[in-house]
């Protein structure tokens, strides 16, 4: 959609089938800016994500003196790299609301040095970035707190990362870690860097997305289980000519667990089972809850099997796709609990709240803690009129409570500021709708 209505109205679903083809996966689009930006030579990337998350990273770039140019080639680009440096040493950047751009671009722009503000929306200024910032401060950087201290906007000014250890905690976001593993080559130019967590690290999934594409430019990071991870001295990012973008796992996830709670099949392709991102594990608990999944080398089909189970399980490591998880847990036939998930909280918005808030608009039932969730299903859910706190994961879950299921109806539902999609995925509706089969 290039044009996004105040609100989209959803009738009940008897039925979906199709196939969808994902967007790029943002993580991976993401990343994969930043580390051609910082490589030696030029490449090109196929299926980079079309978002306001790229967006704003590729408008970064381009005020941070890197040339990139779109092809010919739908959702292709070209980027020149900076051969490990980014040649212009002051900017404003505005990064919206896109953790994969701030956070890493932190620590490479304290590593490189020169004068930079980074800022965002509202909703940004409230999410935390002390511990990345901390980290990199007691390494010897310069960065000060513009407004409120442990949150953007900052500033960053030349400083001198002397320390050859870097320590940062792990429990807020794993976004810190790979922030500083990003960034390592540039601080490992004479002497090997080392970059200690302390404490539990959550969402590991996507420290191997960061490692895997750090591999993929010729950097390779020693690690000793999750504790610590080296990049000895003289590493520099190269580019590997061409990177294709894998399609998004946790887009994946609500076709998916449309298909098993509506009849499917549904075929997403982009992504299959190899797949490096941690999300893939939602088909897992597709699995458990007794859907029926097919997996191929580029596709997973997923079909109804029956009736929901409930889950009671931690989603430590897949945070995004236990949102869909929820959604699911609507049609089981029982109670479910997804556990550790705090981390939901710093997200685009509070999400614990706002899930608990919207689900209770339904008729279910609903439990909370500082990091689980509680859904109690209703024997009949009730229409609601959805509110999304500008959050994408929050419009694209509660399409699914449209769906009829064999435990229970769907309701109409009323999606407010639907635009809030184009964060990952701007023709999502589109995608959703295009599988939708006779309404009830």
């Amino acid at each position: 959609m290039t044009q996004y209505p105040a609100y989209i109205d959803l009738e009940p679903v008897d039925h979906v089938s199709g196939t969808v083809l994902l967007p790029g996966s943002k993580s991976i689009s993401n990343r994969t800016l930043l580390l051609s930006a910082l490589a030696e030579g030029k490449t090109r990337i196929c299926d980079l994500l079309a978002s306001d998350d790229t967006s704003v990273m590729l408008d970064g770039l381009k005020k941070l003196g890197i040339d990139w140019m779109r092809t010919d080639t739908a959702n292709e680009y070209k980027v020149t790299g900076g051969n490990g440096t980014l040649p212009n040493k002051e900017a404003d950047l505005f990064l919206g609301n896109a953790g994969t751009a701030i956070r890493p671009l932190t620590a490479a722009l304290a590593a490189l040095g020169g004068d930079y503000l980074l800022h965002g929306i509202p909703r940004m200024h409230e999410r935390p970035i002390g511990d990345l910032v901390d980290a990199l401060n007691a390494a010897g950087a310069n960065i000060e707190y513009v407004e409120n201290r442990g949150y953007p906007p900052i500033r960053i000014h030349t400083g001198h990362i002397d320390s050859r250890s870097l320590k940062v905690k792990g429990n807020v976001s794993s976004q810190f870690l790979t922030a500083l593993l990003m960034a390592s080559p540039l601080m490992a130019l004479e002497d090997d860097v080392t970059i200690q967590v302390i404490g539990e690290l959550i969402s590991k999934p996507y420290i191997e997305i960061t490692l895997n594409l750090m591999r993929t430019f010729g950097v390779v990071v020693e690690r000793k289980g999750w504790e610590s991870f080296t990049i000895r001295k003289g590493q520099r990012y190269r580019s590997p000519g061409v990177v294709h973008v894998e399609g998004d796992a946790s887009s994946a996830s609500y076709f998916l667990a449309a298909a098993a709670i509506a009849g499917g099949p549904v075929r997403v392709q982009g992504i299959g089972r190899n797949s490096i991102q941690g999300d893939i594990r939602f088909v897992d608990v597709l699995e458990q809850m007794g859907a029926k999944v097919a997996y191929g080398e580029n596709f997973v089909e997923v079909s109804a099997g029956g009736p929901l189970k409930a889950i009671d399980a931690d989603f430590n490591l897949i945070p995004d796709a236990a949102m869909t998880v929820a959604m699911l847990a609507i049609h089981a036939d029982g109670p479910s609990i997804l556990r550790n998930i705090g981390s939901w909280r710093v997200k685009e918005t509070d999400r614990i709240d706002a899930m608990a808030t919207e689900l209770g608009k339904l008729g279910v039932g609903v439990e909370t803690g500082s990091d689980w969730l509680k859904v109690i299903p209703a024997d009949q859910m009730q229409d609601a009129v959805i509110d999304t706190y500008n959050d994408h994961r929050m419009a694209m879950c509660f399409s699914l409570a449209s769906l009829n299921s064999v435990a229970r109806k769907g309701v109409n539902v009323r999606i407010n500021d639907p635009r809030c999609v184009a964060k990952t995925f701007p023709d999502y509706f589109q995608a959703f709708f295009a599988i939708a089969w006779p309404k009830g």
